[in-house]
This record gives structure tokens, C-alpha cells and sequence, in this order.
């Protein structure tokens, strides 16, 4: 589903008047598309990092028995991010919010899901507890690596999709004769849903990774791509060595062009040198990340996940259903 406004008169915001909508200092383009849909202000707030490196949050609201919702992503730097979010919650419980919902666009150690060597911490885990712990009464996130991590909490958890909003701005660049690419197996499922949509086949590339240093390798695709556009689907984009290597692969096999799409691309380190050398002739992904560390790419193209919040935010502030949002 498309999120569009509901019908309501000019300059009548979408949200009650109890509802106050904040954002952290990782989401503050975020937090303004989603108050510009909602059409309402977005809370003053402040963040001060101090020299040793402490922060210093303060809600520049009155938000005494009204219903809050704080968007802060978990990108760059990470974990002074996560931090950040969490004294958020705090400081708005204890100035007597009537409810805390935490809006993370990019839930960034959603990736720890599980014990799978030996003396290892459950990143995901120890992140719930966290938020839980300091007073979040739902979160709301977007495609996360780990759709069980939501069992991670006790607490509502609403994992939105990005898919029909990657997806129309797929549409409207008219590309023909389109394959939807998993760049690995565990993306098959999320692809399939993609293929569906834009009424087209799907290939599977084999991807085999040895160590922790985000490097991976390609060693085998499934279906044909021969004369197609090939398009890779994914959730996250880091180094970009799996897309480039995946492109190559594509272009080896036949495949007349390459695109790819993600929900969440960080672009760190020599990511827009990969990216800018490899065949891929355009990337889309939305801005669940926006504290990028280096300039992103003339390759990439960035729609707003904003709408999508904005109508998560109106129909839970209202008390109605967002099952519609996962249609």
C-alpha cells in the first residue's frame, strides 16, 4: 500500500492535538517528512555531546499526558545513536508522557539475532531489553534483518515494509523485461513478494561468507537473466561488495543491464568507490539512513520512507489497524 493522506480539511493535521511528535538527532529529516504528512509541527528537542563524549538530552515540550512519538535511527555512529534513543525514552517518561512509542528507521544490531558461535552476545537481545527497559511502550521499525528479533520484546513491535514504496519508484522508471535478483538465499522470500509485485521472474545468486569482515562471495546463480534488466533486491547495503560482485556475475550470465534497490543503505569506508565501479547503473534506497559518513554516490537514488511512518504514526495515535500496511 501506497501511503497517501487521508481526505481531511485544509491545514487540519492528521494526528489528535496529545499526539507530539519528536526527532532525535540521527532523524531529523526523517521526523520532518513525517510531520509534514501528518501536518504538524515537529517537537523542539536538543541534543548536546559534551567534550568526554556524554549526551545531554531535553524535550523542548510539554508532553505531560500526551502521546509521543520519537524517530531515532541507529546508523553512524551507532551506538552514541542507540544511546541517544534510549535516554530519549527516558526523559520522556519521566516527564510524565502518556505513552512512548520509538520510531527506529534502521534497528542497526538487528543482525545479532542469535548464538551461532561460541561465546557471542545476542546484539538484538540486549537491545530490546534495553529499550524496554528504559520505558518504550511500542516500537515501530522498518525491514528488519531479522523479522524474529520482534520476538526479542514484549512490547508491540510494527516491522514495516519498504517494498511498495521501493517498488512504485521502481515502476516509474519504466525498465523492461525486468528479473528480481536475491543476491543470497535467505533473501528469497523477500524477493518473491518483489517479483510478485512487479509481475516478473526471479534469479537467486549463491553467496558464500567465511569470516565477520563483510566480504562475501558469489559463487553460483540460479534461474536466467540472459538479455533481461536484472534488478538485485536486498535489505541493507554496506561495503557494497556483495551487490558489485553480484552485478558482475549478472553481466557474466548475460543479463542486458543491472539495477538494485535496498531499504537501508550505509555507505561507509570505500562503499561509493565499489559501488561507482561495478556495473550497477542506479540504486535505490530509502532514508532510513541519514547520517551518512562520506558523500553517497551520483548512482544512487533516495525516496522517503516518511509517508510510510507518518501513516504508521496517524492510524496508531488514532487507535485504528495498520494491518493495512503490510498488505
Amino acid at each position: 500500500m501506497e501511503a497517501r493522506p487521508p481526505t481531511s480539511p485544509a491545514g487540519t493535521p492528521l494526528v489528535p492535538p496529545d499526539v507530539v511528535v519528536l526527532a532525535g538527532s540521527a532523524s531529523q529529516q526523517l521526523g520532518r517528512a513525517m510531520a509534514r504528512y501528518l501536518g504538524c509541527e515537529l517537537g523542539a528537542s536538543e541534543v548536546l555531546r559534551f567534550s568526554e563524549g556524554n549526551l545531554f538530552v531535553r524535550v523542548g515540550e510539554n508532553v505531560r499526558g500526551r502521546d509521543v512519538f520519537i524517530v531515532q535511527g541507529t546508523a553512524f555512529p551507532a551506538n552514541d545513536n542507540f544511546m541517544e534513543l534510549l535516554f530519549w525514552i527516558d526523559a520522556l517518561r519521566r516527564a510524565s508522557a502518556a505513552s512512548v512509542t520509538a520510531i527506529i528507521p534502521y534497528f542497526g544490531y538487528a543482525k545479532g539475532d542469535k548464538k551461532d558461535e561460541p561465546r557471542v552476545s545476542i546484539r538484538a537481545r540486549v537491545c530490546a531489553d534495553a529499550i524496554q527497559a528504559a520505558g518504550a511502550d511500542r516500537v515501530v521499525t522498518l525491514d528488519l534483518h531479522a523479522p524474529q528479533v520482534q520476538g526479542f520484546f514484549t512490547i508491540p513491535v510494527d516491522d514495516l515494509y519498504s517494498l511498495p514504496v521501493l517498488c512504485d519508484a521502481i515502476a516509474a522508471w519504466g525498465l523492461e523485461n525486468l528479473v528480481v535478483v536475491a543476491p543470497d538465499a535467505g533473501a528469497v522470500k523477500r524477493v518473491r513478494l518483489w517479483a510478485t509485485r512487479l509481475k516478473a521472474p526471479i534469479a537467486i545468486a549463491d553467496k558464500r561468507r567465511l569470516d565477520h569482515s563483510e566480504a562475501a562471495e558469489i559463487v553460483d546463480l540460479m534461474g536466467s537473466v540472459e538479455g533481461r534488466t536484472a534488478l538485485i533486491v536486498d535489505d541493507f547495503v554496506i561495503s557494497g561488495g556483495t551487490l558489485a560482485d553480484c552485478a558482475r556475475v549478472l553481466v557474466d550470465r548475460g543479463a542486458s543491464a543491472v539495477y538494485a534497490a535496498v531499504t537501508h543503505g550505509l555507505m561507509p569506508g570505500k562503499a561509493r568507490e565499489t559501488l561507482d565501479m561495478s556495473p550497477i547503473r542506479r540504486l535505490l534506497m530509502t532514508d532510513s539512513v541519514e547520517t551518512q559518513p562520506t558523500e553517497l554516490s551520483d548512482k544512487v537514488e533516495v525516496v522517503s520512507v516518511g509517508p510510510l511512518f507518518g501513516e504508521a504514526i496517524r492510524r496508531i495515535a488514532r487507535r485504528e489497524s495498520i494491518s493495512v500496511l503490510f498488505d
